[in-house]
């Protein structure tokens, strides 16, 4: 038997005399259930296009997840490229540094030994002269 509302589930009292309950539950063999049979039913198509849309999205999220790990693996493949990019710059630039600091140290060293020739010509005279007036010196007793 259908039922036709909620209200259906309840029978009205018994004849008039003592008080008792305005109803009383009827049998229901059939349960809650049944009674809600008729509102999931309806909602089934629902149900159906709410999982449509969950697989869907989760069929989306897999491919961003996809693409962003895609992403991800091109970003440190062109990371690791820079860096080796980057390594050989610093490399020429420190070899060049290097380089130019040698080169003014061999300019520094050529201009002392410049400078040192330069005092050492200078003295040459008057050394030459002091070895040539002790040899030809007479000996004295102290060499002897």
């Amino acid at each position: 038997m259908a039922r036709l509302s909620i209200l259906d589930r309840f029978r009205p009292g018994g004849t008039p005399g003592a008080a008792g309950p305005a109803g009383v539950p009827a049998a229901d063999d059939q349960g809650r259930a049944a009674e809600l049979a008729p509102v999931f039913a309806a909602l089934a198509g629902d149900v159906a296009a709410c999982e449509a849309l969950v697989d869907e999205a989760r069929l989306s999220a897999e491919e961003h997840v996809a693409r962003a790990r895609a992403q991800a693996a091109a970003i440190v493949a062109q990371a690791r490229l820079d860096a080796g990019a980057a390594r050989v710059r610093a490399a020429a630039r420190i070899e060049q540094e290097a380089s130019q600091q040698d080169a003014e140290l061999l300019e520094q060293a050529r201009q002392e030994a410049a400078t040192l020739e330069k005092t050492g010509l200078a003295r040459l005279p008057a050394v030459v002269s002091k070895v040539i007036d002790s040899l030809l010196a007479p000996p004295s007793a102290e060499q002897q």
